[in-house]
């Protein structure tokens, strides 16, 4: 069932990027989805990223998706494929300064706060309109931040999603040197895809 759900979403995503979403899932399902050739998976907690990581097949690219505390940065950078959830500027050094220290360009995408629920982290849209428009590759130079995330409000209103998703949207397009949009997850990517996402992230659908 994981690799028909695996294949369907594939299908209906196109060239879109697929990130498998395995937090709580055991190394067997994960295992499951990486039988049919996919290699990105993503984690919300440090702790069982950190073990998966250990555990499972090295060619794995590992995303971290969750809020990341400043004092588990330094566990997974030196093999983190991708950050998902760089929600403040604090942050975004904290990552730079620990990065630099290991040698390591590290792939980033800014989290913009687009969901009215107070519990979604991010940049307000005048914060990442200013940091867009500074010299950030200068300033963060062991950085490679490639795009923007954001998440949607748990709504069944359709139309809230959307125009939440077109926000981020318009922040993403006027930028050339971003090449990511992720957005959309189980409940709303069809949306995200309409949207014009280039990256969704996928679990409950495809173990469920």
């Amino acid at each position: 069932m994981i690799k028909k759900k695996i294949i369907q979403i594939k299908k209906q995503i196109g060239n879109k990027k697929l990130i498998i979403v395995s937090k709580y899932r055991s190394n067997q399902e994960i295992m499951t989805a990486y039988n049919t050739g996919h290699r990105d998976f993503g984690e919300n907690r440090v702790q069982e990223l950190i073990k998966k990581y250990n555990e499972l097949p090295k060619d794995i690219r590992w995303h971290m998706i969750g809020h990341l505390q400043k004092n588990k940065v330094k566990y997974i950078i030196p093999f983190i494929h991708l950050i998902h959830s760089v929600d403040s500027l604090k942050l975004l050094r904290l990552i730079n300064d620990v990065s630099n220290k290991y040698n390591k360009i590290t792939n980033c995408l800014i989290q913009v706060k687009i969901a009215e629920e107070e519990t979604k982290f991010g940049f307000s849209k005048e914060m990442i309109i200013d940091f867009l428009n500074s010299n950030y590759n200068e300033s963060y130079p062991h950085l490679n931040i490639i795009g923007l995330m954001g998440m949607a409000t748990a709504t069944e209103n359709k139309i809230q999603i959307g125009n939440e998703f077109n926000l981020l949207h318009s922040l993403y397009s006027k930028h050339s040197k971003l090449s990511t949009l992720c957005m959309g997850m189980s409940q709303d990517y069809k949306i995200a895809i309409q949207k014009k996402s280039n990256m969704i992230r996928i679990g409950s659908y495809i173990f469920s």
